[in-house]
């Protein structure tokens, strides 16, 4: 038996229950009252094993599966999408096992279409920043740009360039230091501004 300590609103017609011992888990209020929970009662061993074992795996499985229909994700998102669903750790583990099991989830493609779908637009830098961000593992990363078309920095500098109406043989030295610093926050490596640039 455990002790029901806490049943607290999540939204979406969801509650957070907690138990005896600091664990949570949500369920609907149809779920509640299946169950017969409410504050201060108890949770029997049987009941538990079937919210653990049935209950909250099929759900998150089908979570995870929406969740990748809607937009492609890494294994990290969907992993912080379903903590933040308050699902426990073990349930979140079993769901992604599960997509991964169909190929639904792969951080590699992933990496592979981000690349290739900002190629024109960001910066290396940029890219790895925000693949990082995503939960992409340096080591994949960096085997992934080995078998990609590196971004076309020059290009996308020279563009920008044209963008903010920057002539570098007519810019003053003020204007060459603020074109300066907007290109090297966008990732751009000094060597590549230097070129574009000039003025150093």
């Amino acid at each position: 038996m455990r002790l029901v300590e806490e049943i607290s609103p999540l939204g979406g017609g969801r509650f957070l229950v907690r138990a005896e011992g600091g664990e949570a888990f949500p369920l609907y209020r149809s779920e509640l009252l299946h169950y017969g929970l409410e504050e201060g009662g108890e949770l029997g061993e049987e009941e538990y094993r079937e919210i653990m074992d049935k209950t909250l795996p099929v759900r998150a499985k089908k979570k995870a599966l929406r969740l990748l229909e809607r937009m492609d994700r890494t294994e990290a998102q969907l992993r912080r999408k379903l903590s933040e669903l308050r699902y426990p750790e073990e349930i979140v583990e079993e769901a992604v096992a599960y997509v991964k099991s169909f190929h639904y989830l792969d951080d590699a493609r992933y990496a592979r279409q981000y690349i290739e779908s900002r190629r024109e637009t960001e910066s290396l830098q940029q890219m790895r920043s925000a693949l990082a961000q995503r939960g992409i593992g340096r080591s994949l990363l960096e085997e992934i740009l080995q078998e990609t078309e590196p971004p076309r920095e020059e290009e996308q500098i020279s563009r920008w360039l044209a963008k903010r109406q920057f002539h570098p043989d007519e810019a003053d030295e003020k204007e060459r230091e603020r074109m300066y610093r907007f290109l090297l926050r966008k990732g751009y490596s000094w060597e590549a501004v230097r070129r574009a640039v000039g003025g150093e």
